[in-house]
Order: structure tokens, then sequence, then C-alpha cells
């Protein structure tokens, strides 16, 4: 019988929230959260949404940081939950519960491959931004997918649990954001050995065997001002 990825998706991050924490808590989110914070768009005073938030990890940087208000929303009731906001909604963030235009800021993080598609991803989040509206997400790089690495988590008991992903090349992702009015303004791969090199268990031969590949890719856009 086959499985249905959201499904299954669903459940990988219920067994996870228990015991997800709302911070950077391993190398390779730690690199991310690094990139992502140097391209950090102005926050303070204006409404964010945290899409796909998880347990919170940059809804709790947006509130430190004076952002006006913080919708964090997430499928994931368990994961809500563990979200330290005044304001969270559980949706598909392939549908949002939103008006057109509610956003200055929508950030994002290692989500865009739980989406049904690029395109309609890049398109419904264009269209809650404001115009001159910034987008900045990062996401598990399609060469680290295409080399055969994964997103793997032990739960609770100790079993490891992968999580399903799906992986949208470069030029997809370059394409849904021109069709959906967004000018990407910065790509900013994190690569094996170069920006990730924090020491991990067995982490030697993982950066002698991957050295140079790019395993994040951040990407910063921005909503044109004219439709």
């Amino acid at each position: 019988m086959s499985v249905n990825p959201a499904e299954a998706t669903l459940e990988a991050y219920r067994r996870w929230a228990p015991v997800y924490p709302p911070v950077a808590h391993n190398p390779l989110m730690r690199a991310e959260q690094f990139a992502m914070r140097a391209h950090w768009p102005q926050v303070a005073a204006r409404e964010v949404l945290d899409l796909a938030c998880g347990s919170g990890r940059y809804t709790r940087h947006l509130t430190r940081m004076g952002a006006g208000r913080v919708i964090a929303l997430d499928f994931c009731v368990p994961m809500l939950e563990r979200v330290a906001g005044k304001f969270r909604v559980c949706a598909n963030m392939m549908r949002l519960p939103f008006v057109s235009d509610a956003f200055d800021v929508v950030i994002s993080g290692l989500a865009l491959g739980h989406a049904t598609n690029v395109s309609g991803w890049m398109a419904e989040v264009a269209r809650v931004l404001k115009r001159g509206g910034t987008l900045l997400y990062s996401d598990f790089h399609p060469d680290a997918a295409l080399a055969g690495l994964t997103r793997s988590f032990k739960d609770g008991d100790q079993q490891t649990c992968t999580v399903p992903h799906q992986s949208f090349d470069v030029a997809s992702q370059r394409q849904a954001a021109e069709q959906a009015g967004l000018t990407i303004e910065c790509l900013h791969e994190v690569r094996v050995g170069i920006e990730l090199t924090e020491p991990f268990e067995h982490s030697e031969p993982f950066y002698q065997r991957w050295h140079g590949l790019p395993i994040v890719l951040v990407v910063r856009a921005r909503k044109l001002e004219m439709a």
C-alpha cells in the first residue's frame, strides 16, 4: 500500500516534536541559521510570518528583534504547541489562511522541500506578501539530495526516522519566484567543510567524503513594488 507523502511527513514531525528544541540544535541547523542571519531583513515593527515554523526557533529571533507581530504557522499541532509565541496557526503552507498583502516579511527555515510544488508555494507566499516585502527562506540543497543525503532524527524511543523531502532544483526555484513576481536578491550556498565545519560524532569521514558539497540553500527575494 502506497504511503501519502504529506501524511508521512506529518507523522515524522509528530514523532520529532517531543524532542525538537526551539533552537538550532545541530551543526547543520547552526550553519543554516548563520547563513539566514547574514541576509536577515529589517523586521522591527513589521508584520512577519514564520512559515512552517516547527518549534519556533525563528519566531523567537523575530520576537527578540522587535517584530511588530509574528504569526507562527505550521501543519503539525505538537510542533506548534512548543512555540513560544502569541499568534500560532495550524494550516497547510500551500493554502495560507490570510488575506493578500498581509505581511512585510516571510521567513521559512528548511521547509520548502515539504511543499507539494515549488510554483504553488512561491505564488502563495507572494500573495500574502505586501508589495516591496521580503521572503527569506532556506532548504536542503538539491545537490545534497542528488548525492543521496537525507534528513533523519532519533525520536524519544531512540528510533531513527527519515523525514520525507522533495527536491526542487535551483533553476526551478528561480523560475517559480519570477512567475510569482518575486525578484531574487541573493542565493547563498552552505557547503560541507567550508561554511559547515563544526565537528560532530563521526564527522571526519563525512567532511572528507562530501567536502565542498552544497548542503543548504538560502534565498532572499523581494516582491515587486508594481504588479
